[in-house]
């Protein structure tokens, strides 16, 4: 179940796809006019076929389907998913399938990001026509060797029935003739109506395996002739190994190397000391043990206070330097009827509760890589790039992991451990403690906002405008344009309706420099604009004196909004809402869904605020398994609830100063309130779940608290304590 495709040669295939004497194969790929085509794939056609496959079912003389998944499985479904989609249309039931996972290869997997909430939406077309069309193929073999029309037969469960005789054949049976067809193209799939699997809440095929041990994760992976390894890295991000004593770790039984190491982060190289040893609990007692004095001149030491005072300044000088000739500056000029108003967000940690750990294994024309890996694609070009080899050479294997959330399709740590074993010539494991995770980063950037709006003479929304701060990826322009795709993500959340009723708008974005290395988040910039853009639609409501849900309604036109924001007044009991407690209402879009939440809050007999329900509606349009869209909704709003009230990294001196939970605290089970997840019904195509759950959370609930204490919270995260 957990073995690793090493890439499409004649011998790994047949291992990989677990073959005995025949298979049925397909696979998925694209020719020159870029439609998809289906082929069946022979192992002594791999290497000659010269196409792109992209994905691939294969089925035994036994009948077993073994389905090839590209995807990392992080939590979010896609090993449960992806075989879903294909086994309806199959007609076989998830015991009969088993999962692997693909090695990186974008020319013969296509994509393989596990980000943006990709893995179904950008792939569920080619997963059912997979499907169908093997189910099709093994029709058509049955119905020759009964010698009957294919129309006359049937799959089931695996088998193909006969309807008039009650004749039966295993798929097991049929894969030899089938393998010999050319697949029919354009197959016709199902219904929405008729699906058997699809839409239902199936148990997880990766549950078992991850409550009886049998998963595989980065850790657990070993390789004959393994060395483990830790890293003391420079608790400044950019600092420099001056110097370093290893007399006293070179004492430790175990330890066989110690020597400077680099790591690239963006375009930066990050030292420290790496200590090598036979076993784990070695390296890391030889790595307390080593003292190392660092050269910490020459970059900025990162404060807290000073990076939001520089965000704060970079809005301001967007704003003079803007045009001020503007539609939306002409309006807020004109009108007394407006707010001016800032939010800010903080750092964050990713804080997965695997933490970072890798296998390299470099020898003089190949790099090979186990481990937790979000993003095989980019770390498989990365490796080439950097080492020197030819991408073909760089075997980048996925493990399942222990939580993602952007973190995990970073190089830095393939990377790092691939510079190891180069030194020491020998395959290593490199594993980071969660101090190491916590310190390093790359972190979520902070944010500051200015938001200005203003109110028509009916009391709509005459004008809104987001101005943003905060650290980019990439070089950005300062000025965005709403009908320009580079919104640089200061748009990501904001639901576009919004956009054809408010008649004036602009959106503008600040890149703050600094030292501290920013990475994706779960829901990336929509995690921070989200608070700000819909806490200021409800301050908008309020200032207009209107009802804060039937204000957004009024806004948010499109019939797939009104149906959703029906869903979420019937659900919460809006219009009959409780009085002496708080009612707060968020809607977002991003990843093409579209979530909302409604949050409940009230005051104890000691007056603390409590959270008492969150009502979440999640529209992802068509969708595969509901017990998976409601775990992921219910697991966003947890770690919504973490940056919204407990946790944030600051900087001093040019450190992390969270450096483990007992100060970067997490919730607990006492401060997860009642969830409720509802998920629309239609015929709109799929969109995301992992992310777009998490953004209405924080201010859904600040626009409650506003709602029962009259206080605007405006900076997260804050605590709950105070409010009351």
């Amino acid at each position: 179940m957990n073995e690793q495709c090493e890439g499409i040669s004649r011998r790994n295939f047949i291992r990989i796809a677990g073959l005995s004497s025949m298979a049925l194969t397909l696979g998925t790929y694209l020719p020159a006019d870029g439609k998809m085509r289906l082929k069946v794939i022979n192992p002594s056609d791999v290497n000659d076929l010269g196409t792109q496959f992209m994905s691939w079912i294969s089925i035994d003389t036994e009948g077993i389907v073994t389905i090839v998944n590209h995807r990392s499985e992080m939590g979010q479904g896609t090993h449960q998913a992806i075989p879903q989609i294909i086994a309806e249309e199959l007609e076989v039931s998830l015991e009969q399938v088993k999962v692997v996972f693909a090695a990186a290869d974008v020319t013969k997997f296509g994509p393989q990001p596990s980000e943006g909430s990709f893995s179904v939406r950008g792939w569920y077309k080619q997963l059912l026509q997979v499907g169908a069309t093997a189910r099709e193929m093994l029709i058509q073999a049955a119905a020759k060797e009964w010698g009957v029309s294919p129309a006359e037969c049937y799959a089931d469960n695996g088998v193909v029935q006969h309807r008039q005789s009650g004749k039966k054949l295993g798929y097991g049976a049929l894969v030899e003739a089938a393998a010999v067809m050319v697949p029919p193209q354009d197959v016709k799939i199902k219904s929405r109506k008729d699906y058997r699997l699809i839409g239902k809440p199936l148990p997880r095929k990766d549950v078992p395996l991850k409550t009886n041990g049998t998963a595989t994760f980065g850790m657990d992976k070993k390789l004959p002739g393994m060395l483990y390894a830790v890293v003391e890295r420079s608790p400044r991000f950019l600092g420099k190994v001056k110097s370093f004593d290893d007399s006293a770790t070179r004492t430790v039984t175990g330890i066989k190397h110690v020597f400077k190491v680099q790591r690239a982060v963006f375009e930066d190289l990050c030292e420290g000391v790496a200590v090598v040893g036979d076993t784990l609990w070695a390296a890391m007692q030889g790595r307390k043990a080593l003292h190392v004095e660092w050269d910490d001149t020459a970059f900025e030491h990162a404060d807290s206070n000073l990076i939001f005072q520089r965000m704060r300044n970079d809005i301001d000088g967007l704003m003079k330097s803007a045009p001020s000739a503007t539609r939306f500056d002409t309006a807020f000029a004109q009108t007394s009827k407006k707010l001016d108003v800032s939010y800010e967000t903080p750092y964050e940690s990713h804080s997965c509760m695997e933490p970072l750990n890798c296998i390299a294994n470099v020898k003089a024309d190949s790099v090979e890589i186990w481990g937790p890996i979000q993003e095989v694609n980019w770390i498989q070009r990365d490796l080439s790039e950097r080492m020197g080899i030819a991408a073909s050479n760089v075997i980048v294997n996925m493990t399942f992991l222990g939580g993602g959330f952007g973190r995990k399709a970073f190089p830095d740590y393939p990377h790092e451990a691939a510079m190891i074993s180069k030194q020491i010539n020998a395959p290593v494991q490199v594993v980071w403690t969660r101090e190491d995770d916590q310190r390093m980063g790359p972190f979520r950037p902070a944010a500051a906002y200015r938001c200005r709006g203003l109110l028509d003479a009916d009391n709509n929304i005459g004008g809104f405008q987001t101005l943003m701060a905060a650290q980019a990826f990439w070089p950005s322009p300062a000025s965005i344009s709403p009908t320009d795709n580079e919104y640089i993500g200061i748009m990501d959340g904001f639901a576009p309706p919004y956009l054809k009723s408010i008649p004036n708008y602009s959106f503008g974005f600040a890149p703050t420099k600094s030292s501290v290395p920013t990475m994706w988040w779960r829901s990336v910039y929509a995690s921070t604009n989200a608070f700000a853009n819909e806490s200021f639609i409800d301050e908008l409501a309020y200032a207009a004196g209107r009802d804060p849900l039937e204000f957004r309604r009024s806004h948010l036109r499109e019939p797939r909004y009104q149906r959703l924001i029906d869903k979420l007044e019937s659900i919460s009991g809006w219009k009959g809402r409780a009085a002496k407690s708080g009612w707060g209402v968020a809607i977002t879009e991003c990843f093409g869904s579209i979530a909302a939440h409604i949050v409940n809050v009230s005051l104890d007999a000691s007056k603390k605020l409590r959270m008492n329900k969150v009502f979440a509606v999640m529209d992802c349009g068509w969708y595969v398994n509901p017990g998976i869209i409601q775990a992921q909704v219910e697991g966003s709003i947890v770690m919504a609830i973490g940056a919204s009230v407990k946790h944030e990294v600051h900087f001093k001196d040019g450190q992390a100063v969270e450096k483990n939970f007992d100060a970067y605290k997490m919730p607990r089970m006492t401060d997860i309130p009642d969830i409720e997840v509802h998920i629309m019904d239609n015929d709109e195509k799929p969109g995301g779940v992992g992310e777009p759950g998490l953004p209405p959370f924080s201010p859904a609930l600040c626009n409650a608290i506003f709602d029962l204490t009259g206080k605007r919270i405006r900076k997260l995260p804050f605590d709950l304590d105070t409010i009351g």
